[in-house]
Protein backbone atom coordinates (compact mmCIF):
# COMPACT_ATOMS: atom_id res chain seq x y z
CA UNK A 1 0.00 0.00 0.00
CA UNK A 2 0.97 3.40 -0.59
CA UNK A 3 2.73 5.57 1.83
CA UNK A 4 0.22 7.71 4.19
CA UNK A 5 1.92 10.83 3.07
CA UNK A 6 1.74 10.11 -0.61
CA UNK A 7 -2.64 9.63 -0.04
CA UNK A 8 -2.94 12.38 1.94
CA UNK A 9 -0.77 14.71 -0.47
CA UNK A 10 -3.92 15.34 -3.20
CA UNK A 11 -6.36 16.29 -0.17
CA UNK A 12 -3.95 18.48 1.44
CA UNK A 13 -3.40 20.27 -1.68
CA UNK A 14 -6.90 20.71 -2.69
CA UNK A 15 -7.89 21.68 1.02
CA UNK A 16 -4.75 24.42 1.37
CA UNK A 17 -5.60 25.94 -2.26
CA UNK A 18 -9.11 26.01 -1.37
CA UNK A 19 -8.38 27.95 2.35
CA UNK A 20 -5.78 29.59 -0.12
CA UNK A 21 -8.61 31.44 -2.45
CA UNK A 22 -10.86 31.97 0.44
CA UNK A 23 -8.39 33.95 2.39
CA UNK A 24 -9.10 30.94 5.15
CA UNK A 25 -5.62 29.49 5.57
CA UNK A 26 -5.93 29.80 9.71
CA UNK A 27 -9.34 28.64 9.97
CA UNK A 28 -8.69 25.21 7.96
CA UNK A 29 -5.74 24.81 9.63
CA UNK A 30 -7.52 24.87 12.77
CA UNK A 31 -10.42 22.74 11.53
CA UNK A 32 -7.86 20.16 10.25
CA UNK A 33 -5.79 20.16 13.41
CA UNK A 34 -9.30 19.84 15.71
CA UNK A 35 -10.29 16.90 12.89
CA UNK A 36 -7.32 15.33 13.31
CA UNK A 37 -7.00 15.60 17.24
CA UNK A 38 -10.29 13.66 17.49
CA UNK A 39 -9.57 11.22 14.38
CA UNK A 40 -6.51 10.19 16.87
CA UNK A 41 -8.70 10.20 19.75
CA UNK A 42 -8.87 5.95 20.96
CA UNK A 43 -12.51 5.95 21.61
CA UNK A 44 -13.26 7.78 18.26
CA UNK A 45 -10.84 5.76 16.62
CA UNK A 46 -12.76 2.60 18.18
CA UNK A 47 -16.17 4.29 17.07
CA UNK A 48 -15.02 4.99 13.70
CA UNK A 49 -13.52 1.76 12.88
CA UNK A 50 -16.90 -0.29 13.69
CA UNK A 51 -18.27 -1.71 10.26
CA UNK A 52 -22.01 -1.45 11.25
CA UNK A 53 -21.52 2.71 10.49
CA UNK A 54 -22.36 3.70 7.06
CA UNK A 55 -19.51 6.49 5.51
CA UNK A 56 -22.49 8.86 6.32
CA UNK A 57 -22.70 8.03 9.87
CA UNK A 58 -19.01 8.21 10.32
CA UNK A 59 -18.83 11.88 8.92
CA UNK A 60 -21.98 13.07 10.48
CA UNK A 61 -20.53 11.98 13.94
CA UNK A 62 -16.93 13.46 13.36
CA UNK A 63 -18.96 16.73 12.02
CA UNK A 64 -20.49 16.74 15.46
CA UNK A 65 -18.03 15.97 17.92
CA UNK A 66 -15.94 19.23 16.16
CA UNK A 67 -19.22 21.12 16.41
CA UNK A 68 -19.43 24.79 15.07
CA UNK A 69 -15.31 25.07 14.44
CA UNK A 70 -15.37 23.13 10.84
CA UNK A 71 -17.63 25.53 8.79
CA UNK A 72 -19.69 23.99 5.31
CA UNK A 73 -16.56 23.73 3.19
CA UNK A 74 -15.06 21.93 5.94
CA UNK A 75 -18.00 19.78 6.61
CA UNK A 76 -17.92 18.78 3.27
CA UNK A 77 -14.06 18.00 3.53
CA UNK A 78 -14.61 15.82 6.15
CA UNK A 79 -17.89 14.07 4.50
CA UNK A 80 -15.70 13.67 1.30
CA UNK A 81 -12.86 12.18 3.43
CA UNK A 82 -15.49 9.61 4.61
CA UNK A 83 -17.02 8.25 1.52
CA UNK A 84 -13.48 7.60 -0.12
CA UNK A 85 -12.59 5.95 3.50
CA UNK A 86 -9.36 7.59 4.35
CA UNK A 87 -10.55 9.73 7.24
CA UNK A 88 -7.53 8.13 9.00
CA UNK A 89 -5.37 10.15 6.86
CA UNK A 90 -6.76 13.56 8.84
CA UNK A 91 -3.35 13.86 11.04
CA UNK A 92 -1.08 13.54 8.20
CA UNK A 93 -3.45 16.07 6.19
CA UNK A 94 -3.24 18.41 9.10
CA UNK A 95 0.32 18.21 9.19
CA UNK A 96 0.85 18.80 5.46
CA UNK A 97 -1.03 21.45 5.51
CA UNK A 98 0.65 23.64 8.61
CA UNK A 99 3.72 23.00 6.50
CA UNK A 100 2.42 24.53 3.35
CA UNK A 101 0.95 27.51 5.27
CA UNK A 102 4.47 27.80 7.00
CA UNK A 103 6.41 27.61 3.14
CA UNK A 104 3.39 30.26 2.32
CA UNK A 105 3.89 32.69 5.25
CA UNK A 106 7.31 32.05 4.95
CA UNK A 107 7.95 30.84 8.50
CA UNK A 108 9.15 27.71 10.07
CA UNK A 109 9.54 25.88 13.37
CA UNK A 110 12.47 25.50 15.40
CA UNK A 111 12.84 23.52 18.17
CA UNK A 112 16.47 24.36 19.88
CA UNK A 113 17.97 22.03 23.05
CA UNK A 114 20.44 23.48 24.90
CA UNK A 115 21.87 21.54 27.63
CA UNK A 116 20.79 24.50 29.90
CA UNK A 117 18.41 27.33 29.62
CA UNK A 118 19.89 30.11 27.65
CA UNK A 119 18.54 33.65 28.23
CA UNK A 120 16.72 35.46 26.09
CA UNK A 121 18.82 37.58 24.42
CA UNK A 122 21.07 34.69 23.16
CA UNK A 123 17.89 32.85 22.01
CA UNK A 124 16.98 35.70 19.90
CA UNK A 125 20.59 36.07 18.74
CA UNK A 126 20.53 32.21 17.31
CA UNK A 127 17.07 32.90 16.03
CA UNK A 128 18.31 36.43 14.05
CA UNK A 129 21.06 33.91 12.55
CA UNK A 130 19.07 31.33 11.41
CA UNK A 131 16.23 33.62 9.90
CA UNK A 132 19.35 34.88 7.75
CA UNK A 133 20.85 31.68 6.78
CA UNK A 134 17.17 30.06 5.90
CA UNK A 135 15.42 33.18 4.84
CA UNK A 136 12.66 32.79 6.78
CA UNK A 137 10.63 34.23 9.48
CA UNK A 138 11.55 31.69 12.94
CA UNK A 139 9.22 30.66 15.72
CA UNK A 140 11.80 29.09 18.37
CA UNK A 141 10.89 26.37 21.03
CA UNK A 142 13.31 25.92 23.10
CA UNK A 143 13.94 22.55 25.63
CA UNK A 144 16.64 21.27 27.97
CA UNK A 145 18.61 18.29 27.62
CA UNK A 146 21.58 17.55 30.24
CA UNK A 147 22.64 14.99 28.05
CA UNK A 148 23.98 16.65 25.50
CA UNK A 149 26.51 18.24 28.00
CA UNK A 150 26.94 20.84 26.60
CA UNK A 151 25.98 23.39 23.11
CA UNK A 152 23.17 23.29 21.05
CA UNK A 153 21.01 20.81 18.61
CA UNK A 154 18.73 22.99 16.14
CA UNK A 155 15.56 21.11 14.21
CA UNK A 156 13.74 22.53 11.56
CA UNK A 157 11.75 19.97 9.38
CA UNK A 158 14.29 17.87 7.84
CA UNK A 159 17.46 20.15 8.61
CA UNK A 160 19.22 18.98 11.81
CA UNK A 161 21.97 20.84 13.29
CA UNK A 162 24.16 18.89 15.94
CA UNK A 163 26.17 21.34 17.91
CA UNK A 164 26.08 19.52 20.77
CA UNK A 165 28.85 18.32 22.96
CA UNK A 166 27.61 14.65 23.12
CA UNK A 167 27.87 14.37 19.50
CA UNK A 168 31.35 15.70 19.22
CA UNK A 169 32.78 12.92 21.43
CA UNK A 170 30.71 10.27 19.75
CA UNK A 171 32.45 11.49 16.36
CA UNK A 172 35.78 11.19 18.59
CA UNK A 173 35.33 7.96 19.69
CA UNK A 174 34.18 6.76 16.39
CA UNK A 175 38.11 7.85 14.77
CA UNK A 176 39.72 6.76 17.62
CA UNK A 177 38.31 3.25 17.07
CA UNK A 178 38.71 3.50 13.48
Amino acid sequence: MAELNTIARPYTKAAFDFALEKGEVDQWSNMLSLAAAVVNDSEMKRVLGTPSLSVEQKADLLIAVCGKQVNEAGKNFLTLLSQNRRLALLPEISNQFNELKANHEKSIEIDMVTAYDLDAELVEKLAQALRTKLGREIKVTSTTDKSIIGGVIIRANDLVIDGSVRAKLAKLAEAMNS
